[in-house]
């Protein structure tokens, strides 16, 4: 890669000096142990995302395009800290009609 960063190529040249600059990354799957391989986790908890926004078919608006954006972030957040839904929403909702803050999404620190 070194020799890579040198070459009169300039397309070459930069592709060894972001390679290297992410090589240490590129290779955490093998010092860190349960890192798997793949993001084939990721991209099956995306899945339903993208099955649900391919069957709704898109959005007019742009309001309509941030929701179908963001829902599934939600719905997925919520699910991961074992959070009801029904209840985040709710609260976001009820947030909305009084002006005040959103619930958050971000996991507590927890104390100890």
């Amino acid at each position: 890669m070194q020799r890579g960063q040198e070459s009169p190529d300039r397309k070459a040249a930069g592709f060894c000096r972001q390679l290297r600059k992410w090589w240490p990354a590129l290779w955490t799957l093998a010092r860190v142990e349960g890192v798997e391989p793949t993001n084939n986790s990721a991209e099956r908890a995306l899945r339903p995302a993208v099955l649900w926004r391919k069957g709704s078919f898109g959005s007019d608006n742009e309001a309509g395009s941030r929701f179908a954006e963001r829902l599934p972030t939600v719905v997925l957040s919520c699910r991961q800290q074992g959070r009801r839904l029904l209840d985040f929403l709710v609260a976001a909702g009820e947030a909305a009609l009084r002006g005040s803050p959103p619930p958050s999404l971000r996991v507590a620190p927890q104390g100890g």
